[in-house]
Parts: structure tokens; C-alpha cells; sequence
């Protein structure tokens, strides 16, 4: 293994300027900071993914290609004049130093929640960490969560779970009026409002009750994605497909899916 002061970087950055040159690749010197954006995301949902998992040789080849975009994206500020890779790394490095007065400072240590309050005191100070601030990059559902959170520890929260789950019945009612109201213009965006009302109110639930929306989500997607296979392979061995049954057979049948798949995580509706 390399230890923190490996030179591995610096060839790094070597074979970045290489590919930026004017006799590089073509498609790393028609790079820009916007056409890189999407790269970027698919690279972190892509660490994401392998970090839940025990391959350590896929998780640090991902760790690469992630490293890479941050390495390119550099490269380019760099022939802009703006900044370095080195920059970043100092400035990071201060930031964590500043940030962590318990372990770099004078201030005692504690318990991690009074040093998460702590950090949020300090990123105030510095101007940062307030709700307006989470960037909208962010899938809807981190952001909906970050946002409420950061609006909660300046004291804008119901106190208990109680609050969001009535705001849940209130915005499920109010979905529910407006599918019920004549057609009339802009209907579509009343109710797609509507609808995002109550994904925010869900998001608040989840938050008051420790749990992560974003993965609580995704656990739900591979449930049904698990009970959906076991319904169309049974479909299959009756020789049917989906549009061969009614809506009572394919409750039959899902409820099978739910009873066969039970241990396979929590049980849901």
C-alpha cells in the first residue's frame, strides 16, 4: 500500500496535463466544467454503490475513476489561472484543521453530537451551513432532508414526529381534492405541486425518525423489484403475462410475492 506521501498523485497529474495538451486526446482537451458535470455524478453514484459491498480492488477502481474527474476538473482551473490540485488539498486540509479545534485546537473533546453542533457553529461563522445553502444538485430527496434538517437546528421543527406525519394526512387530502376538481387549466401543475407537497412531508418523517429517505427509498425500489420478479416469474409458469390477469389475481399473486420474499428484508405494504 502507498502512504500518504506517495508521489502517485503527481504522476497522476502528469498524465492529466498530457491528455490536456495540444497533441493529447481530443476528447479530454474538449472538455469543459459544464460537459464534465454528469461525468462527475455518475462516477460518485457509482462509488456509492460498491462502498455497501466487500470488493475492495472494484471500490478502489471506482475510488480511481472518481479521483480522476476531480484531478481533470483541477487541471482545467488550473489553465484558467485560478487554482491547482495542490490548492485544493491545502485548502481542505486547513478547513479540516479549523473545523476541528478539539483535536487541533485547545477545546475539549466530547461526544459526537455536541461536535456535530460544534461544526455547524463553525461553518456559520464562516458564512455556510444555513437551509438556502444546500446545493440543488443534490437528489431531491438528500436535499429535501438537508434543507429540513439545517431549517431544524435553528429551531424552525415540529417537535416530535407527530407534526409530520399529520402535515402527511393534510397534503395526502389535499392531492386527493385536487384529482377530485374539474379539469381546468394548469390542473397538471396544481397536482404535480401537490404531489411534491407531499414527498417533502414523507421526507420530514423520515428525518424525525432516523431514517435516511434517500436509502429508505432505495431498500423500498429492491423490495418491489424482488416481489415484482416473483409475480411475473409466476405469470410465466401459468404461460400469462401481466395483461392476461385483473387486478384482483395480481393482489393474489403479490401478496404471494411478499409472503415468499419475507426474509429477505422488512416486511412493507
Amino acid at each position: 500500500m502507498s502512504d500518504a506521501h506517495d508521489p502517485a498523485v503527481g504522476r497522476l497529474v502528469e498524465v492529466v496535463r498530457a491528455l490536456r495538451a495540444p497533441d493529447g486526446c481530443p476528447w479530454d482537451r474538449a472538455q469543459t466544467l459544464t460537459s464534465l458535470r454528469h461525468h462527475l455524478l455518475e462516477e460518485a453514484y457509482e462509488v456509492a454503490d460498491v462502498m455497501a459491498g466487500g470488493d475492495a480492488a472494484v471500490h478502489r477502481e471506482e475510488l480511481g475513476d472518481l479521483l480522476f474527474q476531480i484531478v481533470l476538473q483541477a487541471q482545467i482551473r488550473e489553465e484558467q489561472g485560478a487554482f491547482a490540485l495542490g490548492d485544493v488539498a491545502d485548502d481542505i486540509r486547513d478547513k479540516l484543521v479549523r473545523r476541528h479545534p478539539h483535536v487541533f485546537g485547545d477545546e475539549p473533546n466530547g461526544d459526537a453530537d455536541r461536535l456535530n453542533l460544534r461544526w455547524e457553529e463553525l461553518k456559520r461563522a464562516e458564512g455556510k451551513g444555513g437551509a438556502a445553502s444546500v446545493p440543488r444538485a443534490f437528489p431531491a430527496l438528500m436535499r429535501a432532508e438537508k434543507v429540513t434538517a439545517r431549517a431544524a437546528r435553528v429551531g424552525f421543527d415540529w417537535p416530535d414526529v407527530t407534526g409530520p406525519l399529520a402535515k402527511v394526512d393534510e397534503e395526502t387530502a389535499e392531492l386527493r381534492a385536487e384529482l377530485a376538481a374539474p379539469d381546468a387549466p394548469g390542473r397538471q401543475a396544481r397536482i404535480a405541486a401537490e404531489v411534491g407537497d407531499l414527498l417533502f412531508a414523507a421526507v420530514n418523517v423520515a428525518r424525525h425518525l432516523g431514517v435516511h429517505p434517500e436509502e429508505a427509498l432505495g431498500a423500498a425500489t429492491d423490495r418491489f423489484l424482488a416481489r415484482y420478479g416473483h409475480v411475473e416469474a409466476a405469470l410465466e409458469a401459468r404461460g400469462q403475462g401481466f395483461g392476461d390477469v385483473d387486478a384482483d389475481a395480481l393482489d393474489v399473486l403479490w401478496e404471494g410475492a411478499k409472503r415468499a420474499t419475507a426474509g429477505d428484508g422488512p416486511s412493507d405494504g
